[in-house]
């Protein structure tokens, strides 16, 4: 069940990265990013990977957030131990 919810999460924010991408350096020449001022002096290509990492991690902190949203009261408060090893606190 966890790696399927992964999925939900990792894929469509990988997606959107990429349209990020596109969106952004379209109108933006990553020669021209500057940095509290300085230029930065990466190469075209560092800057496409670290910018895609950045949307990457962004839309996957929403995607998670997202699927944390949908998920039932049960599977929330669910007790993560065998009933055989629950404290009495731990619910059913």
């Amino acid at each position: 069940m966890w790696q399927q919810r992964w999925m939900w999460i990792l894929w469509p924010a990988f997606l959107m990265a990429g349209v990020l991408e596109v969106l952004v350096f379209a109108f933006i020449d990553p020669h021209d990013l500057q940095w509290m001022g300085e230029p930065i002096d990466w190469s075209r290509q560092a800057v496409y990977t670290v910018s895609f990492f950045a949307f990457w991690g962004i839309t996957s902190a929403s995607s998670a957030l997202t699927t944390l949203l949908s998920m039932s009261p049960f599977e929330v408060n669910r007790c993560p131990l065998h009933k055989d090893d629950r404290p009495d606190c731990c619910g059913r």
